[in-house]
């Protein structure tokens, strides 16, 4: 047969446990669902650093974060990397296409794909009026051309009222269909519709939601609010004070301690979620009508998580499970490869969907690439990745972090404090309880505090003599930037 299409589903800020086949008990997502039934569930991937830039750097180049240089949020600095995802794919004759959100700056760099239609949320970065006129949203942005030209002049996708990164919920004022989430379901569609059927395509179809604005059309917000949901984790060591502080700021990363925006937040996210979900069941069943369901690698993966509460955080960045887990579910179609595994445990991370899509299609991967092939593990239930991922995020009020995790357990270092966690991910896997003072794991944490510390060696921000790790050094957004 030809070489296998490719269709990689993304999402922005999706918890890695807010599937129903994860065993949420409240979200429902039948479609994403069967995508994991039919073909494999990783359930231990991780974004190494969880915020939207530097999470799609690793995706898109195949590198962790000391190979893309950025450890760090942080707008406008240019991409000029060698050996983009999309553009090994262009270059083996694939007609190569994004639907949605990139976040790359600058803005409309196609990162090797041939074909953009661009959403990428609301960036307050490409809001200013000190910018190149190319470079401001309403110029750039297709998506909100397209709905200015539905719904006039101040159509925006503020005009529901949720902000960006804030827990306020307000469902979409306008029809469901001019809904972001529907428009890239559409151009997704069409494409597919329309592309050249001579060739093999990879598409990337990348919806902006479940991030915020939290603004899912009311016939899906009504799907949860008022219901007996889940709530947040809380654990031992949390800081409720924070939250208490900062509870009146709409956007604070301590969250709220007022159950009623807790609630309708919940509503929102997990709203979203499903609407998402149906509108990729548009897409799968585009795939089916074809007949090109079972030649075509459908992957469906999330740049990070959302805090969403638990303990008392919200948003990203953070190295605790809500934030750091994603959802990675892959189905190989049966005219490509015969999977035999359904759940895997390996440690797999964003930086791996690059090397394992090429591997898959045959397609060489570049030496530039630090992430592995996980195409063994889909017919080998005893293949070994990685015996450890090392993750990380600078920020501020003294929250820049590392963690290294395995398959059962997490070590975590705060790099200007120095303070310390440990979490045992098989008994605690809600991270609880912060055993780092517990005896029973004292080798364990020196392993895992060794395993940071030859990570960290070398580094520009001397994080460690090599014997030692050293707080308080300066955290930055960028280390290095190689081509």
């Amino acid at each position: 047969m030809s070489k296998p299409n490719i269709l990689l589903l993304m999402c922005d800020q999706f918890r890695g446990d807010c599937l129903s086949i994860m065993g949420h008990p409240d979200v429902q997502t039948p479609y994403l669902d069967s995508i994991g039934s039919q073909g494999v569930v990783f359930e231990n991937a991780y974004s190494a650093t969880p915020s939207c830039i530097p999470a799609r750097a690793a995706l898109l180049t195949g590198r962790s974060q000391t190979g893309h240089g950025r450890v760090g949020y942080e707008d406008n600095i240019d991409w000029d990397y060698q050996h983009y995802m999309a553009e090994e794919f262009s270059n083996a004759n694939y007609q190569t296409q994004c639907i949605g959100k990139m976040h790359v700056h600058p803005p409309r760099l196609t990162c090797g794909f041939q074909g953009l239609k661009l959403h990428d949320g609301y960036l307050g970065c490409y809001r200013r009026q000190d910018i190149p006129h190319w470079m401001h949203q309403e110029v750039h942005d297709d998506y909100l051309l397209d709905l200015k030209n539905k719904v006039g002049q101040f159509g925006d996708v503020t005009s529901s009222g949720p902000e960006c990164n804030s827990f306020v919920v307000h469902p979409w004022i306008y029809d469901e269909d001019l809904h972001p989430t529907n428009w890239v379901a559409d151009q997704s569609i069409r494409y597919l519709q329309t592309r050249d059927r001579t060739r093999p395509f990879f598409l990337m179809s990348s919806f902006v939601r479940p991030h915020m604005p939290l603004d899912p059309p009311k016939s899906y917000l009504d799907i949860y609010k008022g219901k007996d949901l889940r709530p947040p984790v809380t654990g031992e060591w949390d800081n409720i004070e924070k939250t208490i502080e900062n509870q009146f700021n709409y956007d604070s990363i301590y969250g709220t301690d007022i159950e009623s925006l807790k609630k309708d937040c919940l509503a929102g996210y997990y709203a979203s979620i499903t609407h998402v979900d149906h509108q990729i069941g548009r897409i799968l069943l585009a795939l089916q009508e074809q007949g090109v369901l079972e030649d075509t690698i459908i992957l469906f993966v999330s740049d990070h998580g959302e805090m969403l509460f638990d303990h008392h955080l919200w948003r990203k960045v953070f190295p605790y499970q809500g934030s750091v887990h994603i959802p990675f579910l892959m189905r190989v179609g049966k005219n490509i490869l015969k999977t035999t595994s359904k759940r895997i445990t390996e440690v797999v991370e964003l930086r791996d969907i690059m090397p394992t899509l090429l591997d898959l299609c045959g397609i060489d991967i570049p030496e530039t690439v630090d992430g592995l092939s996980l195409k063994e593990t889909l017919t080998d239930t005893s293949a070994h990745i990685r015996d450890y991922l090392h993750g990380e995020h600078s920020f501020h009020d003294g929250l820049s972090n590392h963690y290294i995790v395995t398959q059962n357990a997490k070590y975590i270092w705060y790099s200007e404090t120095g303070n310390e966690q440990f979490f045992d991910l098989i008994k605690d896997p809600n991270e609880i309880h912060n055993a780092i003072n517990d005896l029973e794991y004292l080798d364990k944490i020196n392993e895992l505090r060794n395993c940071l510390i030859k990570e960290l060696t070398g580094r520009p921000e001397n994080y460690t003599d090599g014997k030692h790790l050293i707080p308080g050094q300066k955290a930055v957004n960028m280390i290095k930037h190689p081509q």
